[in-house]
């Protein structure tokens, strides 16, 4: 495994990557509401980074035909936008982003309500969001890597939830993907002790029911097996030798 550390230079690459991809994300919560299809999402996202000079990061990688991923319910991520699929009130709905700024690339989600939604579903994104922040609690150079997973899913399944183990975070810097891989569910292992200088996309992914998912037939869309809602909360962080700061959340 090979972890890459940023310099200060790419650090600073990297902060703006992430305050770029947070201003998206704002930019396209404000849009969602009953009656807006995943295309419209997708074009509007791909829309707004172009217009900041930068680069989709998603787009056409490893084929997948699309800047924004739009997951809707039961779909975990992945999701591919479509002129047809509609969002409807009580639906939630996953956006996950990216973008390249000046070779480095930022990579954030966030599962949003679309008009009203059940106390049940609104319990699921707000747990899903807390479960990173209960993760990064331990992201701090001396630490190690597994110490976030096991915070992540020892919060979640609090709740009851499944913490998908099929897909997991990843490291990030000039590729979409680094190592290491980060699971989101205890392991075994303590993991490669963190240094600061490293990034990582810190992603959750928690189904409502169980942890089990499966590809649909496009081969990039992710649902959760047994048809239960699913929600995903990510952010770029640093770490540093003190707090972890999170590139693509400032407020």
């Amino acid at each position: 495994m090979s972890v890459t550390i940023k310099t200060a230079r790419e650090i600073e690459k990297m902060r703006e990557a992430g305050r770029l991809l947070e201003q998206v994300h704002d930019e396209l919560e404000n849009f969602i509401r009953p009656g807006v299809s995943t295309l419209e999402i997708d074009q509007l996202g791909e829309k707004i980074i172009r217009q900041m000079g930068c680069i989709p990061n998603f787009l056409h990688y490893n084929g997948y035909p699309a800047s924004i991923c739009v997951s809707v319910n039961d779909e975990v991520v992945h999701g591919i936008p479509k002129a047809n699929r509609i969002l409807q009130d009580g639906d939630i709905v996953s956006l996950d982003a990216g973008l390249i700024y000046q070779g480095y690339h930022s990579d954030a989600a966030r599962t949003h309500a679309v008009g009203t939604i059940s106390k049940e579903a609104q319990q699921l994104i707000d747990v899903t969001r807390q479960s990173f922040f209960e993760g990064i609690k331990f992201a701090k150079a001396g630490n190690h890597l597994y110490e976030i997973s096991a915070a992540i899913g020892a919060y979640a399944e609090k709740f009851g939830y499944g913490v998908v183990r099929d897909l997991v975070g990843h490291g990030i810097g000039t590729s979409l993907h680094e190592d290491p891989e980060i699971p989101n569910f205890c392991q075994r292992r303590r993991g490669l002790k963190l240094q600061a200088g490293m990034t990582l996309a810190i992603e959750p992914m928690i189904n409502q029911g169980r942890a089990d998912v499966e590809w649909l037939d496009d081969d990039w869309t992710v649902v959760t097996e047994d048809g239960s809602l699913s929600a995903h909360y990510e952010n770029t962080v640093l770490i540093t030798d003190g707090e972890p700061e999170i590139l693509t959340f400032t407020k």
